[in-house]
């Protein structure tokens, strides 16, 4: 009653199921992965958010690249804006989403080095090509602090570093770039700003990361797991089924037992 499962309908169907069952694991323990990654995370930025801040100086340096584990590290930085050298990073998005720019302002340090400062969100100009008006920069000597990050990259934001840009605007913070252009020492890495508050409230201050919720990775990979689970049951239910309809066709198709004839011959007509 199983030879049909030797029928190329079975054996594709099974040769389908036999090939998601490995890969629905697989993409189930990839989303547990990421899940495992977002908590770390999680924790990694808790702590770092929680640190004493420390000189930035002692965290970074000129051609340094910051790790992972100073991500989001609190640090301070004393010294002079050089808003010269300032410039707009675009396509950045405000806490409710609104399209702008960040402002981007070298703080020349004690030492004559330069950190660069991630000053918070503005509008962008209406014009694409012009440079927006920017908050002016405290002047005189500042403490500043804020988060430390690394330099941004195309392959880890994903955003294109485009060329021919209007003057004074870039697409990523990259301390190497702004070296080029200022022509002096750099620190790696920039310094994202929580304090002081700025005049005005603007320009709008970058908010902490989230660092509380987990995401639904957890969960995707509880369904693919599931799904993996279902697929050996769903062929079960449907060989089972197969079997049954077969077996009911078969005993349709048997002649039932002929009825003997009892019918009384007729009787000869009388000469």
């Amino acid at each position: 009653m199983y030879r049909f499962l030797l029928s190329r309908q079975w054996v594709i169907l099974t040769l389908i199921a036999l090939v998601l069952i490995p890969t629905m694991i697989e993409l189930g323990f990839w989303q547990f992965h990421r899940h495992e990654s977002r908590v770390a995370q999680n924790a990694l930025i808790a702590d770092n958010l929680k640190a004493k801040p420390l000189p930035v100086e002692q965290l970074t340096s000129p051609g340094h690249t910051v790790p992972r584990a100073d991500y989001w590290r609190q640090v301070t930085a004393t010294g002079t804006f050089d808003t010269a050298h300032e410039v707009v990073v675009r396509r950045r998005t405000s806490s409710d989403d609104q399209v702008g720019v960040h402002v981007l302002t070298p703080l020349v340090l004690r030492d004559g080095r330069i950190v660069l400062v991630n000053r918070g969100w503005i509008p962008a100009a209406a014009d694409q090509h012009a440079f927006p008006p920017v908050p002016p920069a405290p002047k005189g000597e500042v403490t500043v602090t804020g988060r430390l990050k690394a330099d941004e990259t195309t392959g880890a934001s994903g955003i294109k570093d485009l060329k021919g840009l209007p003057d004074r605007q870039v697409m990523l913070i990259s301390s190497r770039q702004q070296a080029e252009l200022i022509g002096r020492e750099v620190l790696g890495g920039y310094l994202e700003q929580s304090a002081p508050d700025p005049a005005g409230g603007t320009p709008e201050l970058i908010p902490e990361p989230d660092h509380d919720s987990i995401g639904p990775h957890m969960a995707y990979a509880v369904q693919w797991w599931l799904f993996a689970a279902g697929v050996p049951v769903g062929w079960v239910i449907l060989v089972r089924r197969e079997k049954r309809d077969r077996a009911a066709q078969a005993a349709s198709d048997v002649p039932g037992p002929t009825e003997p004839d009892t019918t009384e011959p007729e009787a000869a007509p009388a000469r």
